[in-house]
């Protein structure tokens, strides 16, 4: 996928992947089974929380430093406001993320 590169790191129950994104680029609203810790290093990201036509949907921006953590099957959406590095934990393991559905 163009502006993104990632490598992953496999266990028995957990994954961690290295996430890096260009400017501008952006994750359509997705879902996943697994639960997520985004763990931003460096640049700064929104994440769009919730199904976007719902009362209940919200939008962070988060920065270098910070942690969002998303529970099992919400729905979210990205977009890198800067290149940006994060660090992905997801359990459990699968064989892909919102970024392969996406």
């Amino acid at each position: 996928m163009d502006k993104i590169r990632r490598r992953r790191i496999i266990g028995q129950q957990a994954m961690i992947s290295e996430v890096r994104l260009a400017k501008g680029f952006t994750l359509a609203t997705h879902q996943h089974d697994n639960e997520q810790f985004a763990m931003v290093v460096s640049g700064k990201i929104r994440f769009g929380l919730g199904a976007k036509d719902s009362p209940e949907h919200r939008e962070v921006v988060l920065k270098g430093g910070e942690v969002l953590h998303l529970p099992s099957n919400l729905p979210h959406s990205a977009e890198a406001l800067e290149d940006t590095l994060i660090y992905d934990v997801f359990s459990p393991i699968s064989e892909g993320t919102g970024v392969d559905r996406g």
